[in-house]
């Protein structure tokens, strides 16, 4: 059926030739038949297209790979930036990248050997990408998921991605996430990494104002109250998530600040007004 993909990636063309390569999924129809191979280019100059409607397919290979283990997923939602727990807002783009040895099966010809997102658990309700699914450029071993999410209720979420390899190998991973209501700003998960430190460190946080040149202050405080450092920024952001601010551990002055306990606050005004700060703490070793 030419709805059934077989493969679907990119190569690239050097002096008019180009060639890829793949591994034919155990789901295809083992009866011979034709095939067709869709073809198109471009340079961004011009494009170009065709169709090859001849190629054979069907068969088994006496020389299979020996494969026992699924896919290997890293799931995201937005960019690689996130981290499970993280906030976000009721559209999110679902983003994965997966890598097999022997490629991932996006045939949908067998029962339930789909590339499938469920969310909360709601398996009724579960997503097929197949279509979704494109490997990197000369590569059939790896490629990415991107699937644009919508109308998530607020509050916390879990989604789960599970894929097959062309061998029907299976493997799934699973992320928590939060949607939080864009009406006012939120700044959640603010750290500081490495903490403890000794000569530099850096700022992250979250927000839920993707899309905007963000301001951000950073301060940094004794425990006794006197500030000993500031930095000004404007980050644009388009996921959810800021960072890293990079501090070397020196005060307004050049200095470096003594070993201790430090607290610091991060104050984050949007272009519209709103704003919200944090508070945290800060070991510095000496």
């Amino acid at each position: 059926q030419q709805k059934d993909v077989i493969y679907k990636g990119k190569a690239s063309a050097r002096n008019g030739s180009f060639e890829f390569s793949f591994v034919v999924p155990k789901d295809i129809d083992l009866e011979f038949g034709t095939g067709k191979v869709s073809f198109y280019s471009d340079n961004a100059e011009f494009d170009a297209n065709g169709v090859y409607e001849s190629h054979q397919i069907g068969g088994v290979s006496a020389n299979a790979p020996d494969d026992n283990t699924g896919p290997n997923i890293n799931l995201f939602l937005n960019d690689e930036n996130f981290v499970s727990g993280g906030l976000t807002d009721n559209e999110p783009m679902l983003f994965a990248k997966l890598f097999d040895e022997n490629g991932i099966n996006t045939v949908g010809n067998g029962v339930g050997h789909d590339v499938v997102a469920t969310i909360d658990g709601n398996t009724a309700n579960s997503i097929v990408l197949n279509d979704y699914y494109e490997s990197e450029l000369d590569s059939y071993q790896k490629g990415v998921v991107r699937f644009s999410l919508s109308n998530l209720e607020d509050g916390p979420h879990t989604i789960k991605l599970k894929a097959w390899d062309v061998l029907n190998n299976s493997d799934e991973t699973e992320i928590d996430f939060v949607v939080a209501n864009d009406k006012d700003l939120i700044i959640e998960h603010l750290l500081n990494y490495p903490n403890p430190f000794t000569t530099k460190t850096g700022f992250y946080f979250e927000h839920n104002q993707p899309g905007q040149n963000l301001q951000v202050r950073l301060q940094i405080f004794t425990v006794a109250g006197r500030l000993v450092k500031t930095i000004d920024q404007f980050n644009y952001s388009p996921g959810f998530r800021v960072g890293p601010i990079a501090w070397d551990g020196l005060d307004q002055y050049g200095d470096f600040i003594g070993k201790g306990v430090y607290v610091y606050k991060v104050s984050v005004t949007s272009p519209t007004g709103k704003n919200a700060e944090k508070f945290e703490r800060l070991v510095v070793l000496k």
